[in-house]
């Protein structure tokens, strides 16, 4: 008889444009039936169009957190279930003046928002008794910034969040994989400044992060060459 193949399914949070996007048409073409996410329903359709497998999408926005969460519950159920979750939404401003408003949009977003959508994955993993949550922090998790110091500190709570479900995971023992990913500078929307250095092609970065994705990696800094200044920035005076 011959054995019945189990379809794998994800879902990417933010798939829109940049990293998440680039990890959907990966995960298609590995066989994946995935899920697709974020605000632009009209970018979210264009991706569908392309992707190989079965994919779903929905609109949300992960600032309204009420509506992303129901949202992503909505989602899951209509997959029947799924076995990744990678949450791959999130903002970014160069804020040299410090005004409030990019800082609110940034911690509304990066911080309540991705929040917001772990509960829901980490529940549903719960509930199912194993799955792997993803979450693209960034190497900027590593240091404060005085440009943007938002986006830095939210990176450095979404890094401990996850370490918090891991652990969470370990003491239920359960079959839950928690992989944090810290891209260096990647060539999109939210590389921003001037004098930018060592920005990597968004597929070479996705890339080695499906592969992390594959290995069920714990803390993973991509590209290869960002391990170096990660390995510098953990080290350098205060």
């Amino acid at each position: 008889m011959k054995k019945t193949e189990i379809t794998k399914k994800a879902i990417i949070v933010g798939a829109s444009s940049g990293i998440g996007k680039q990890l959907a048409r990966i995960m298609a073409n590995d066989g994946y039936e995935v899920g697709i996410t974020a605000r632009r329903l009209e970018l979210l359709e264009q991706l569908k169009s392309e992707l190989p497998t079965k994919t779903c999408i929905k609109q949300m926005d992960i600032s309204e957190t009420e509506k992303a969460m129901a949202g992503l519950d909505e989602l899951i159920k209509e997959m029947g279930g799924v076995d990744v979750i990678i949450v791959s939404a999130g903002i970014g401003h160069i804020n040299d003046d410090l005004e409030w408003q990019p800082e609110q949009d940034t911690i509304d977003t990066n911080v309540s928002g991705a929040t917001a959508i772990i509960n829901i994955a980490m529940n549903h993993f719960i509930e199912k008794k194993s799955g792997h949550l993803v979450g693209i922090s960034s190497i900027s998790a590593l240091r404060g910034a005085g440009e943007c110091p938002a986006y830095n500190a939210s990176k450095a709570y979404l890094s401990n969040y996850l370490q918090g479900m891991r652990l969470k995971a370990k003491k239920l023992k359960y079959k839950i994989a928690v992989t944090d990913i810290k891209p260096g500078l990647v060539d999109t929307a939210m590389a921003q400044g001037d004098g930018l250095f060592w920005v990597m092609p968004v597929e070479t970065a996705s890339k080695q992060i499906y592969k992390a994705i594959k290995k069920k990696k714990k803390d993973v800094v991509v590209t290869k060459r960002w391990k170096i200044i990660a390995f510098i920035m953990k080290r350098l005076p205060k």
